[in-house]
C-alpha cells in the first residue's frame, strides 16, 4: 500500500471511530433521557465507557502519532472524566513501540549532514524512550565536543520518520470532529471546539520543532535562574536541528518512584508540596509553564551535601527537580493570570462570591450569567468540604457527596459557561500536578499548598488597594453628581405618562408552557409505546415491533414541534 492510501485509510480509521461513539453517546446520553428513558443509559453507563476507552487504546497504540496525544490528554482529566476512561487510557506512553534504530540513524544523519560516527563518540543504540513523536538515544559526545560544551554523556532526541504527514492527517481528522461537535447544542455552548483544536494543532506543531523545544528550555531555565531547586539540561546547539535534539544526560529519580526516593533519603510528601509551589510559580508569577509535567519528564536529582557545611537541610541530602522535555509549554496572558490569581485568592479565602467573581474575570462564565446560586452553591461548599485533604475527602459519607453533586450539577448545567482560550494546556497542567502529589502522599492536602502560596498573593495585591480604592471613590462620586438630574428626569416621564411597563417574558414563558404541554403528551406517548414495545419484543415479536414503530408518530411531532416553534421566532 502507498504512503497516500496509507495516510487516507489513517483518517477514515479516525473519523470512523469518532463518529461511531458519537452516535452513541447522542442516542445514550442525550436522545433518550429527553425522553424519561435515562434508566436504559444509566443500566449499561459504566461497561459502555469502558468498551469505548479499551477500543481507543487499541487504536491510540497502533496508530501513534497524535492520537496518544489525546489519549495522554484525557487520561489525565480525572476533574471530568469518568474512572472508566481515565483507568483504561493510564500508561499509554509507556506502550509506543519502538522505531527499528536503522530508520532513526537515516533520519538523524539527513539532519545533521554527517555520519553518527562523526557526530559522535558512540550512541546506544537501545532506546532510552519512545514516544509518541520521538525516540531518545543515549549518547557520548566526541572529545571536541565535550572540550567545547564541558559535557560528555548526551540524550539525542530523534523524530520519528514521517510523524510530519501522520500529524497532518490527525490534525484534519480532529478538526473534522471537531466541526461534528460544534454542531451539538450542548458543546458549542460550553466549549468552541475549532478553536479547541486549533490550539491543540498549535501546540502539536511546536512539539515537532526540536529548535523550538531548545529555545522554549532556555528560556525556562532563565525563569528559574535563581532558584537552585529547578534545574533545566544544557542545549548542545551544535548538534540541534529541527528534527535532532541533543541534550545534556540529566537523568535521576522519577518524580513519582517513591521507593527510590525513600532509598536517597528524601520525603515524599515533601516532594510533593515543593512540586505545587513550583507550578505554581509558573502558572501564576512567570505565566510561562511546562504543559506536561508527567513523570517521566520530571526528575528529582540528589545533590551531594558539604559535610561541613551548616544550617537548615544541611543535616540530609539536597535534591532539586530537573525538568526535560519542553515542546508542550504554554502562557498565561497577564489578564488570564490576573483572574487565576483572583480564583486562588477566593478559594483560599473560602469567598464563594469572590470565587464566582475570579471565575467571571477568567472567562469560564459569560457576561449574563445569574450566578446567585452557584455563589451560594460555593459557600455551601467551602462550608462542608473547605480545607478537607484527599484522605478526609474519602471518609465522608458517599451519600452526602452524591447529594451534593446533584444539586451542584443542576446549577452548573443552568450556567452559560464556556472554556476559553488558553485554558487547554493549563488544565491538563494543574491536572497532572494534582494527581502526581496525591500519588507521593496519599494525605497530600491541596488547601495547604494553596492557603501559603495565596497569603503570599495577597500580600503582593495588597500594594494595589490604595489605587483601587481611589478609582472606587471617584466613580462613585462621578454617578452621586449625576443621580439629581436622572431623579427630576424621571419623575417628568411618570408624570406625562410616557413610562411603561410591559411583561414580554410573562407571555413569551406561557406561550412556551402551552407548547411544552402539548410536547409532554407526545413524549408520554412515545416513551409508553415504545417501552411496551421493549418489554414484548422477546415474547410476541410481532406486536412488540408494532408497537415500535408506532411510537415514531408521537415521537415525530415531540420533535418538530419544537423546531417549527424556533423558526417561527417562538
Amino acid at each position: 500500500m502507498t504512503d497516500d492510501a496509507l495516510m487516507k485509510a489513517r483518517y477514515r480509521r479516525i473519523t470512523r471511530f469518532a463518529a461511531r461513539y458519537l452516535v452513541q453517546a447522542w442516542w445514550f446520553e442525550l436522545f433518550l433521557p429527553r425522553f424519561g428513558l435515562g434508566w436504559i443509559s444509566a443500566r449499561g453507563r459504566t461497561r459502555r465507557l469502558q468498551r469505548i476507552a479499551q477500543r481507543f487504546h487499541v487504536l491510540a497504540v497502533e496508530l501513534g502519532g497524535l492520537m496518544i496525544k489525546v489519549g495522554q490528554f484525557m487520561s489525565s482529566r480525572l476533574d471530568v472524566l469518568p474512572p472508566e476512561i481515565t483507568r483504561e487510557l493510564e500508561g499509554l506512553q509507556d506502550e509506543v513501540p519502538a522505531v527499528p534504530f536503522d530508520q532513526m540513524r537515516a533520519r538523524a544523519e539527513a539532519e545533521l549532514g554527517m555520519p553518527l560516527e562523526r557526530a559522535f563518540a558512540s550512541v546506544d543504540e537501545r532506546p532510552l524512550a519512545a514516544a509518541s513523536l520521538g525516540q531518545a538515544h543515549r549518547a557520548v559526545l566526541t572529545d571536541a565536543s565535550a572540550e567545547e560544551t564541558g559535557l560528555r554523556a548526551v540524550v539525542l532526541k530523534i523524530q520519528r520518520p514521517g510523524i510530519d504527514r501522520i500529524v497532518d492527517v490527525d490534525l484534519r481528522a480532529l478538526r473534522k470532529v471537531g466541526v461534528w461537535l460544534s454542531r451539538v447544542a450542548l458543546v458549542r455552548d460550553r466549549v468552541d471546539m475549532p478553536s479547541l483544536v486549533e490550539e491543540f494543532a498549535a501546540t502539536s506543531l511546536e512539539e515537532i520543532d526540536y529548535l523550538h523545544e531548545a529555545a522554549n528550555s532556555e528560556r525556562f531555565a532563565a525563569d528559574f535562574g535563581g532558584d537552585g531547586g529547578v534545574a533545566v539540561p544544557q542545549v548542545v546547539w551544535e548538534r540541534t536541528t529541527r528534527r535532532v535534539l541533543t541534550l545534556q544526560d540529566v537523568t535521576a529519580i522519577k518524580i513519582n518512584d517513591v521507593d527510590a526516593l525513600r532509598a536517597a533519603g528524601i520525603d515524599p510528601s515533601e516532594v510533593a508540596a515543593r512540586f505545587a509551589d513550583v507550578m505554581f510559580d509558573q502558572l501564576f508569577d512567570d505565566g510561562f509553564f511546562h504543559a506536561d509535567p508527567h513523570p517521566g519528564n520530571v526528575f528529582v536529582t540528589p545533590v551531594p551535601v558539604d559535610p561541613e557545611a551548616s544550617g537548615p537541610g544541611a543535616s540530609g541530602p539536597a535534591w532539586r527537580f530537573t525538568f526535560i522535555d519542553f515542546g508542550m509549554m504554554g502562557e498565561v496572558p497577564p489578564s488570564l493570570r490576573r483572574g487565576l490569581r483572583r480564583v486562588l485568592i477566593a478559594a483560599a479565602s473560602r469567598d464563594g462570591k469572590g470565587l464566582v467573581d475570579g471565575i467571571r474575570d477568567v472567562g469560564v462564565l459569560l457576561p449574563s450569567a445569574d450566578t446567585v446560586q452557584l455563589e451560594r452553591a460555593m459557600t455551601q461548599l467551602f462550608s462542608r468540604f473547605g480545607g478537607m485533604g484527599f484522605a478526609e475527602l474519602q471518609e465522608v459519607d458517599p451519600r452526602e457527596f452524591r447529594a451534593f453533586a446533584v444539586e451542584f450539577a443542576d446549577v452548573v448545567r443552568a450556567l452559560p459557561f464556556q472554556l476559553p482560550e488558553n485554558f487547554l494546556l493549563i488544565v491538563r497542567a494543574m491536572s497532572l500536578t494534582s494527581g502526581m502529589c496525591s500519588a507521593l502522599d496519599p494525605a497530600f492536602n491541596i488547601w495547604d499548598a494553596v492557603e501559603p502560596y495565596a497569603q503570599r498573593l495577597i500580600r503582593e495585591e495588597s500594594g494595589n488597594t490604595a489605587q483601587a480604592f481611589v478609582r472606587e471613590v471617584g466613580a462613585v462620586t462621578a454617578v452621586t453628581a449625576r443621580l439629581p438630574r436622572r431623579v427630576d428626569n424621571l419623575v417628568s416621564r411618570f408624570e406625562d405618562g410616557s413610562v411603561s411597563v410591559q411583561t414580554p417574558r410573562i407571555e413569551r414563558r406561557m406561550r412556551d408552557l402551552e407548547r411544552m404541554v402539548r410536547r409532554v403528551v407526545s413524549s408520554v406517548l412515545f416513551t409508553g409505546l415504545l417501552i411496551g414495545g421493549i418489554l414484548l419484543q422477546t415474547e410476541q415479536a410481532l406486536l412488540g415491533t408494532l408497537l415500535m414503530v408506532a411510537s415514531i408518530a408521537p415521537l415525530s411531532h415531540a420533535l418538530l414541534a419544537g423546531v417549527v416553534a424556533r423558526r417561527n421566532g417562538g
